[in-house]
């Protein structure tokens, strides 16, 4: 008998059709239609970019669809709905809507739109032919507007005696592309609110539902177009933070163990299941997004794994000379407008300079706010969440606590930051920097780089009095440290020192955690040298009695951390060289080695 060929990995597949009639290695999330069914009918529901939120709703037209009900069996017959259909499958008219499928700025907007719905509108009709009259299609054209068609089809549903099932991806694609360039928020205003053409869209909408629109999902990575038209539109029920839902999309480490056993049985693996899953968690895991679910393992980035497992088999068991996806990065990029949001960066109250100074930040949840208001904190930390750039860490005096959720993330944020400061005239030379930290991986000559980055403050110190501080200096230092490619630098509390959720159920963001730059040895087996960093800040009036006093309350962390279990399992051949850096004001006024 021929061997059955292994299972194609559906890496930056969104049709859910062809992932299972390609052959292709799918997660079941089936098993959360019934409680999808079992929630309100008109269901809102935001995870972050790339986690699988277009497959998800993929999966469900294609269950749904009246004309899907033939294949039933190839789709779903050997998945858990396949085992516990429910009575609505494959009962619905399915209508499909991405909205970021028309794109641009305000220009035009109305027309683009109007144009693709229109398309969505004649193909749903044609899907359907046999269940409405002839001359449908015609009358459909003779009105005007995404908004009175949408209007008219929900008519023609209700004589036809037919229910629909509305998916709308991508909701919010309008707020991003505009938000993201300055000077856009009035003409966003006017579209979401009054006689625009967005809200009308979404009036229309709502006025389906008193008809054959029986069931509505809708996705998207903010809530805050949601909110704009709330007025409009406030039938939707937000589950994004419903426990039920937390593992819906993306993947739980039992899921991912699974898929690398099942490709470990294909393709010749170089590292023990084990071994990949603590080289990959750091950098695609630790995703919580309800606060009920703070004591369940966390979740990966599903686009992220599945770019990792692909890049792996094909290397024939080597890792990926990148572990960040440059899809995702490209993503990302286009979350640069937050930056410009955080108000405060040159004020000394920049949100992102405090969350990677401290590893984390306490504020308020917020479940939707109008757009006008993103920058204030709990407003722009709830955006942060919403886009992934954070996650749920714990709960304090009734606030939850935030954290970068992983390297990925990491490198983003701290890109974001070099980035505003090179706007604020503070930056390092590229070249120059990735020499020297290439340098400390390969020579173990730390020195120069820290050097290097003191000269850089003290020139900068020099020019204006703008962010001198404790955060500034930690933020700057960590984030210029962290920037290369040869460590995956961990903090204190990533490396598990301390724990994640202490027994009262709150975590405790303070203080600065001591850095591990963990060497890359997968992707650079030639790194010699390895480094636990103590970063410690005094004020510049401080004297020297107080820097030898602050040494040695470093040198007793710096050694526990030192023989935590994540370094010694992570070192491999390489030396580990115990730094400790006093910083008094703008001047690294000790740089030892212990």
């Amino acid at each position: 008998m021929e061997q059955q060929k292994p299972k194609r990995i559906p890496y930056g597949k969104q049709n859910w059709e062809d992932v299972r009639l390609q052959n292709c290695y799918y997660v079941d999330k089936t098993r959360f239609i019934p409680e999808i069914e079992a929630a309100n009918d008109f269901f809102f529901f935001i995870r972050p970019r790339r986690f699988g939120k277009s497959l998800l709703m993929s999966m469900l037209r294609q269950y749904y669809d009246v004309r899907k009900a033939s294949l039933f069996e190839r789709l779903f017959g050997d998945l858990w709905i396949g085992q516990h259909p429910t009575k609505a499958h494959n009962t619905y008219l399915v209508l499909y809507l991405n909205f970021a499928a028309f794109s641009g700025g305000l220009e035009g907007y109305k027309e683009r739109m109007d144009d693709y719905c229109n398309i969505r509108y004649v193909s749903f009709l044609r899907s359907y032919a046999d269940c409405f009259p002839p001359n449908v299609e015609e009358e459909l054209n003779m009105r005007e507007g995404a908004a009175n068609q949408l209007s008219f089809l929900v008519d023609a549903c209700d004589k036809a005696n037919q229910q629909i099932y509305l998916f709308i991806d991508e909701y919010d694609h309008f707020i991003n592309s505009i938000l993201s360039n300055p000077g856009t928020e009035i003409g966003y205003k006017a579209e979401t609110h009054g006689t625009g053409a967005f809200r009308a869209f979404f009036d229309a909408v709502k006025s389906g539902t008193d008809g054959a629109i029986k069931r509505l999902f809708v996705t998207g990575v903010s809530p805050v177009t949601m909110d704009d038209l709330t007025s409009g539109f406030n039938i939707g029920t937000n589950y994004t933070m419903h426990p039920k839902f937390n593992a819906m999309v993306g993947f739980t480490e039992e899921e991912v163990r699974e898929m690398l056993d099942y490709y470990r049985q294909h393709y010749p693996f170089r590292h023990t299941t084990d071994e990949l899953l603590d080289i990959m968690r750091p950098w695609y895991d630790n995703y919580c997004f309800s606060v009920k679910c703070l004591n369940e393992p966390p979740m990966y980035n599903s686009d992220m794994v599945l770019y990792f497992v692909d890049k792996y088999k094909d290397a024939e068991g080597c890792l990926p000379d990148n572990m960040l996806d440059t899809n995702i990065r490209t993503d990302y990029n286009k979350l640069r407008m937050l930056i410009r949001k955080d108000r405060g960066f040159q004020h000394d109250a920049s949100v992102i300079q405090h969350i990677v100074e401290t590893g984390g930040i306490t504020a308020k949840l917020k479940d939707s706010f109008p757009s006008e208001t993103i920058t204030q904190p709990d407003n722009f930390v709830s955006l942060l969440y919403y886009f992934g750039m954070l996650t749920i860490a714990g709960t304090r005096r009734g606030q939850i606590v935030f954290r970068i959720p992983n390297q990925v993330v990491r490198e983003q944020i701290y890109g974001y930051l070099t980035e505003a400061y090179r706007d604020n005239e503070l930056s390092l030379d590229e070249w120059q920097r990735n020499l020297l930290l290439e340098n400390m991986a390969i020579d173990g000559d730390w020195r120069p780089f820290f050097e290097y980055l003191s000269a850089t403050l003290k020139r900068f110190a020099s020019q204006r009095d703008l962010q001198k501080g404790e955060a500034f200096v930690h933020g700057f230092t960590l984030s210029q440290t962290c920037m290369g490619s040869f460590y995956l630098p961990i903090s204190e509390l990533d490396a598990g020192v301390k724990p994640r959720i202490p027994q009262d159920g709150q975590v405790a963001i303070g203080g600065y955690a001591d850095i591990y730059l963990q060497p890359m040895l997968g992707i650079y087996p030639d790194i010699e040298h390895s480094y636990v960093l103590e970063l410690k800040y005094l004020s510049s009036k401080t004297t020297d009695a107080e820097v030898a006093t602050a040494r040695e309350t470093a040198i007793d962390q710096l050694t526990r951390y030192a023989r935590s279990v994540a370094v010694e399992r992570t070192i491999g051949h390489t030396q580990l060289h115990r730094l400790i850096l006093v910083w008094r004001g703008m001047d690294l006024a000790m740089a030892e080695e212990l």
